[in-house]
């Protein structure tokens, strides 16, 4: 039977209204991605990999490494101590984006607002979730977290956590000063400026100088001494935590 001439819809046509009918989802995976390769050229502080398959539109898992200052407790002592590297996994469910990402955070971290089994709470989008929070943004939020720019005591998941919080008088917040988007240059008139520092000669960024570091024992644990903190010698360029005596 032969096909009718004006029926026969031309390949380029037929790619373009599959693109159209595309679904919401597809497109949020691309853009996602996007956004995230974005972010990791605008900071020295963040990567991330995407572990498994990835379909047309994106991938649906992602591993988030942030390197930078934020807290932890080694299991059985009272010391909450500084550490350097942060890992969070992302699984982009099939609602997504209509319902919230599945958070885990994978590495120790002592905050009231993240669970020992690394759930994480994210405020009132915990309950209300808003399907336009790209997820660039939302590893802007974890960053927060990390360096306890954000943290809320009346609504915890560590309680212990929450009256440490609460309790402890030596300790100035944030722990680390840097945003997330480190590698973007803001000039006196207003604008910004970003992409790597590597590639534009025209754009000055100030990284924090690396603290010292010492050690008091034979364990190598970091300590307090003269009221300055004590780095992990891994961490060459993370900033000073500030003790309030």
């Amino acid at each position: 039977m032969e096909q009718d001439p004006e029926r026969v819809i031309p390949r380029s046509s037929r790619g373009a209204s599959s693109n159209m009918h595309e679904s919401p989802r597809l497109r949020r995976l691309r853009n996602d991605l996007k956004v995230m390769q974005a972010l990791q050229e605008e900071s020295s502080i963040f990567r991330f990999y995407t572990p498994g398959s990835t379909f047309e539109g994106g991938p649906e898992n992602y591993v988030l490494h942030f390197h930078g200052t934020g807290l932890w407790r080694p299991e059985g002592t009272i010391d909450v101590l500084p550490r350097f590297e942060h890992e969070v996994r992302i699984h982009l469910g099939a609602s997504y984006p209509r319902m919230m990402p599945e958070l885990t955070w994978k590495t120790p971290i002592f905050h009231p607002n993240i669970s020992a089994s690394g759930i994480v709470c994210l405020g009132g989008y915990g309950t209300h979730w808003a399907p336009s929070l790209q997820l660039d943004e939302l590893a802007r939020m974890l960053w927060e977290m990390v360096r306890y720019a954000n943290y809320d005591v009346n609504s915890p998941y560590n309680r212990e956590a929450a009256y440490w919080v609460k309790a402890q008088t030596r300790l100035r917040f944030p722990v680390d000063p840097r945003p997330l988007r480190d590698r973007l240059q803001v000039d006196p008139s207003g604008s910004r400026h970003g992409g790597l520092v590597t590639n534009r000669p025209d754009v000055r960024v100030d990284t924090p100088a690396a603290p010292e570091v010492q050690f008091l024992d034979s364990k190598r644990r970091p300590e307090i001494v003269d009221a300055e903190i004590i780095d992990d010698p891994r961490a060459m360029s993370m900033p000073d935590i500030v003790f309030i005596d």
